[in-house]
Parts: structure tokens; sequence; C-alpha cells
């Protein structure tokens, strides 16, 4: 799995979404270009905000028992997987805004490090590795990158 830690990695990531365009059709799903990017800043919302409310006790044990590792391992996603309702991203976004945003979020997200998310609280996980976040960061944007092409 590439470190999305790393600079080098990271312009790698910020050059593939500088390819795409508000016109970029998906080879799969059914995301415009404009609701992958913000689905994409999700993620990273999570990290960064308060914006979504952290899943109750139970709930936060199933997600650890069933989705953790699907989430944080090395595995690639499959193609068409189920969504979480947080994620889903149903009107459709300005693609110019949507992209600037998510590549600030990639850029803090390396900028602060691998140190910094070692042993940080997950909205969902608990406490994860840096290893962990490096992996549900990287997989996901590597994950919808390609479903666009790029």
């Amino acid at each position: 799995m590439k470190n999305i830690f790393e600079k080098e990695i990271t312009s790698e990531e910020i050059k593939r979404i500088n390819k795409l365009t508000a016109a970029t059709k998906p080879t799969w799903g059914k995301m415009s270009v404009s609701q992958m990017l913000a689905h994409c800043s999700v993620t990273y919302e999570m990290v960064f905000s308060d914006k979504y409310p952290k899943p109750n006790a139970f709930t936060r044990w199933i997600l650890k028992m069933f989705v953790k590792k699907i989430v944080v391992s090395e595995k690639p996603y499959a193609k068409n997987g189920r969504t979480a309702p947080q994620f889903i991203i149903a009107d459709e976004r300005e693609f110019e805004t949507e992209k600037k945003r998510l590549i600030e979020y990639v850029i803090k997200t390396q900028e602060l490090g691998s140190t910094y998310f070692e042993g940080k609280e997950s909205h969902s996980f608990g406490k994860l590795t840096a290893v962990e976040w490096n992996n549900s960061f990287y997989k996901h944007l590597d994950h919808h990158l390609t479903q666009f092409g790029v």
C-alpha cells in the first residue's frame, strides 16, 4: 500500500485528481465526478470536523467488529460495494469547489504526517495506528480515482 503521508505519494494523488474534469464519467457506479470528490472528502471531514455525530457505543462495536478490517486492511475495495449513509452524496456538487476541498484535505493529512495519526481516535473504529489510517485514506482515494479512470 502506498503511503499517503509521503509527499511524493500525495503529489501523485493530486496529479490524478487534477486529471479529472467536470465531464469525467465513472467506469462503474452511479456518482458523478463532483459527487465522488465530495464523497472522498467525508473521510477527512470525520477527522477534521464535528460535522458528523459519532455513532453510539453499540454501532461503534458493530463497526469495529464487521467493518473496520475492510476499511483499514490493504485489501482493495470491491466495485459497487455498500456505502455508509454519511458517505452518500445525493445532491449535485460544484466540481471545482469539491476538487479544491479534497486536495486541501489530502495536503493537510500529509503535512500532519503519520506521527499525528498514530493512535488517533477514529470516528467509527476507535484508536487506529498510522498504518491503518494510511490504508483507509489511500485505499479509499485510490478506489474512487480508479473508478473515474485516473
